[in-house]
Formats: C-alpha cells, sequence, structure tokens
C-alpha cells in the first residue's frame, strides 16, 4: 500500500510538472489568461513540483539546474525580447514556476543536511 501511495505522489507530481510548463507557455501566448491568479497557480504547481517530484538523489541536479536556467534567463532577457517578445514571456512564466520548486528543495536539503 504504501508503495502504491508513494507512486501516486510521483505521478502527482509528474503531472504537475507538465501542466506547469504548458500553462506558463499558454500564459504567454493568451494575453487573457495573465493575472494574479494565473500566476499563484504557477506558484502553486512549483510548490507540488519541489514537495513530489524531487528525490533526494536529484537534488543537486535539479537546484543546478534551476540556478542555471534563472541566471540565464534574467542574462538573455533582452536578446530574447529583440526575436520575440514571446519568448521572454515564456520564460518568465516558467521562472515563476520552477523558482518555487528550486525554493522548497532547497530548504528540503538543508533541513536533510541540518539533521544529519
Amino acid at each position: 500500500m504504501a508503495k502504491k501511495k508513494k507512486g501516486d505522489a510521483k505521478k502527482t507530481g509528474h503531472y504537475s510538472f507538465i501542466a506547469g510548463i504548458v500553462l506558463a507557455v499558454l500564459i504567454a501566448l493568451v494575453p487573457q489568461l495573465r493575472g494574479d491568479i494565473s500566476v499563484w497557480i504557477l506558484v502553486i504547481l512549483g510548490v507540488i513540483v519541489g514537495l513530489l517530484n524531487v528525490t533526494a538523489k536529484e537534488t543537486t541536479g535539479f537546484l543546478v539546474a534551476s540556478m542555471a536556467l534563472i541566471i540565464a534567463s534574467s542574462a538573455s532577457a533582452l536578446t530574447l525580447a529583440t526575436i520575440w517578445t514571446g519568448l521572454t514571456s515564456i520564460l518568465g512564466n516558467i521562472i515563476v514556476f520552477v523558482s518555487p520548486a528550486a525554493i522548497v528543495v532547497a530548504l528540503k536539503t538543508v533541513y536533510s543536511l541540518a539533521e544529519n
């Protein structure tokens, strides 16, 4: 029974990740979807991904990838805007989604390190 619950949590995290990426792109492409509620949905999905989808073995890779995404996107924001402003919006929404997940994973890692 415990394995089934763990598998269900992993599936929930997986589907939350896919939903977050799809929603981030849709919000950028459809102006009517933009607003506070859509940002909160991305944040909540990010927290769910951070809690359920990233295992202890994956934390280092996830945190490095998250940091690279955040740093590279802010460094290339002006360049992407000259190509197509939608790219900047998409990347910004993905950062809104990934940042809470990175914070949750970082806090879980700090707690785990402090516990040991």
